[in-house]
């Protein structure tokens, strides 16, 4: 499936954790869920201008969907394309929802010190020096989000099986990061928190 020679970088990301890197233009990211139903929040920023990254808010008035297929550009909020979507062997992931952070679990959960997503990519984006006063929300990868006629949703276990993958193009200099989203307590990550590979292909 993957060239191994053509592999500049390969990370991977621990149960509850979050990791960053820096992707050059035309090279290629992909995202792999090493153990399935694993949900993925990532967010992507450009290296050169931080204050521009990847929204989804601007991605859903892109598009006109709420769907990300194989072939989608993930538009920045100053509505410019930073990556594509170029493989995908899932088809089902979400850009609706924000990242899980402390009042979720406080407020939902009564928990004080559960890990989140939030704080798993503030603490990853600082590797580059990229510290915003506001996350931005994330897509959500492999996430299940199931949308009714009416509009109403609920949160199924993901879809993602053993080895099931993402392919992102940089389609300029990106920082990205990418936690394993933290959620135990509900259906998200199939009620358990497992690892997540990325692995940076060189440009062609």
């Amino acid at each position: 499936m993957f060239n191994q020679e053509r592999i500049r970088e390969e990370i991977i990301i621990p149960p509850y954790e979050g990791r960053s890197a820096f992707l050059r233009k035309g090279e290629e990211l992909i995202i792999i869920d090493m153990d399935g139903k694993q949900v993925g929040d990532f967010v992507c920023f450009n290296h050169a201008d931080p204050t521009e990254y990847v929204s989804p808010v601007h991605m859903r008035a892109s598009l006109s969907s709420i769907r990300l297929k194989t072939g989608d550009f993930l538009y920045s909020n100053k509505r410019r394309p930073l990556m594509q979507l170029v493989e995908d062997t899932v088809g089902k992931h979400d850009f609706f929802f924000p990242a899980c952070d402390y009042y979720r679990y406080k407020v939902d959960f009564d928990l004080e010190d559960h890990p989140n997503c939030h704080d798993n990519l503030q603490m990853a984006l600082k590797k580059y020096n990229i510290d915003p006063p506001v996350i931005p929300d994330p897509i959500n990868l492999f996430m299940n989000n199931v949308v009714d006629d009416l509009g109403d949703y609920f949160i199924a276990e993901p879809l993602s099986k053993p080895g099931d993958f993402v392919r992102l193009k940089a389609l300029d200099d990106t920082v990205i990061a990418c936690t394993t989203c933290s959620q135990d307590l509900a259906p998200v990550n199939g009620w358990k928190v497992t690892s997540l590979k990325m692995q940076i292909v060189e440009a062609r």
